[in-house]
Formats: C-alpha cells, sequence, structure tokens
C-alpha cells in the first residue's frame, strides 16, 4: 500500500455537506457548505469534482474513499454513502467508514484527564452522543439517549468536559454540572476525518462495499402530515 495514499474523505451525516482530498494525515483540499437546507443531493458530486481541482488530481489518482458512517440524518447518510459506494465500485476502490462521533470529538483540543462528548441532535429532547478520553479514544460507546439532570453524571470530576456540536444547546439548559463547557458550533468535518481514514487505510480496515450500511443508530420514521 502507498505511504502516502490519496483518499477522498465524505461527510453527510448533518446539515454540512463535505468533502476533502487527503494525503496521508494532511487535507490538501476542503470543500464544504454547512446549510440548513441540507443541499447535499445538488452540492455533493460537485464538491468531489472541485476537491480534486483544487488538489490538481483526478479520480485515478485515488487510493480509497471514506464515509462518515453515522449516526446523523438518515437522508444525509443514505446520499453519502450511496456516491462513496458508486466511487469504489467504479473505480474499484477500497472503502473505509469512520464513526461521526470520533471526527467530531477531533475538533476539540484537549489537556490530559479532559472528556469529550460530542452530541448530535436528534427529536425533541434526544441526542446522539458518546464520550472520548483525551487520547481521543471512546470510554462510552454510540447511544441515542433523552437528556435529563443526570446525562453524563459519572464524568463529573475537576477536569474540563467539552459538549460539541448541534445538540449542545439543548444539554447546557439542563445540565448544571461544574467544568462543563458547551459549543453547538462543531459540525461534522471531512477535514477531521482524514488521520482517522489514513490509519485504517494502512491497517486494512476496510468495509464491504456490497452489503455496507450506514450507521442510523434508530430506525427511520416518516412522519405523515396532519389531516385537517
Amino acid at each position: 500500500m502507498p505511504a502516502m495514499a490519496i483518499l477522498l474523505n465524505l461527510e453527510t451525516a448533518t446539515t454540512n455537506c463535505s468533502v476533502s482530498i487527503s494525503k496521508g494525515n494532511e487535507v490538501i483540499s476542503l470543500k464544504e457548505n454547512n446549510a440548513m437546507s441540507y443541499s447535499h443531493s445538488e452540492q455533493l458530486h460537485l464538491f468531489i469534482k472541485e476537491a480534486l481541482q483544487e488538489a490538481s488530481l483526478s479520480f485515478s489518482d485515488l487510493n480509497a474513499v471514506a464515509i462518515s458512517k453515522g449516526p446523523g440524518s438518515y437522508t444525509g447518510l443514505r446520499i453519502g454513502v450511496s456516491a462513496a459506494k458508486g466511487l469504489c465500485f467504479s473505480l474499484d476502490l477500497p472503502l473505509i467508514s469512520v464513526p461521526t462521533l470520533e471526527s467530531m470529538a477531533h475538533q476539540v483540543q484537549l489537556g490530559e484527564g479532559e472528556l469529550v462528548i460530542p452530541v448530535l441532535d436528534a427529536r425533541r429532547m434526544e441526542v446522539y452522543s458518546a464520550v472520548f478520553d483525551h487520547q481521543y479514544q471512546e470510554i462510552r460507546e454510540t447511544r441515542a439517549e433523552v437528556i435529563d439532570e443526570n446525562s453524563f453524571a459519572d464524568y463529573v470530576s475537576e477536569y474540563n468536559v467539552y459538549v460539541v456540536g448541534s445538540g449542545a444547546e439543548k444539554c447546557k439548559e439542563i445540565l448544571g454540572f461544574p467544568y462543563f463547557h458547551f459549543d453547538a458550533s462543531i459540525v461534522p468535518s471531512a477535514k477531521e476525518m482524514a488521520p482517522i481514514a489514513f490509519e485504517k487505510y494502512k491497517k486494512g480496515q476496510f468495509e464491504n462495499v456490497a452489503y455496507f450500511e450506514p450507521y442510523y443508530l434508530k430506525d427511520f420514521v416518516i412522519q405523515s402530515k396532519k389531516k385537517v
């Protein structure tokens, strides 16, 4: 395997449609747009083309495709995974999956003993969340959970805990723990996917392209319009 593999990274799990090209651990081009309208179906393939052009590369230069696997938006995940699978099949490339919450955790610089809890907004008072230590190792698995005053109480200590992502605001309204900090501005990005995907590439940790499915965490619910 090439020591400086070139990867295409796709992040579509939330409102941020994000594409990066990485060489080894380094991101060499990034195209993204965080729009509440979920414009992934219109923008994703355009961003892929533009990211390759910016990096002065073509599809034939790629060594693998990495996809943010969720949890997140059902529609967003489907669009991203479909695009990734199509590219892998047509270009005969391996597929790498990156947990969405793990890549979010890497957006926070942590000191020893500090923790980061990425939280993605779900319905009502529910979030998708996981807990990572200062070395970005997952110390509590991903869950869909309803936030109450006892949520994340096991992680209260004298060290800082950073609750980040679209679900941070609803957490801030309820959680009053000391040393807890909240930042709702952080969104999943293909930028932070790059080093995680490269480590998986080096270890040969690839998905079965034919059978891979996003990590929805919950069943998709179709909401029908109320009858007048």
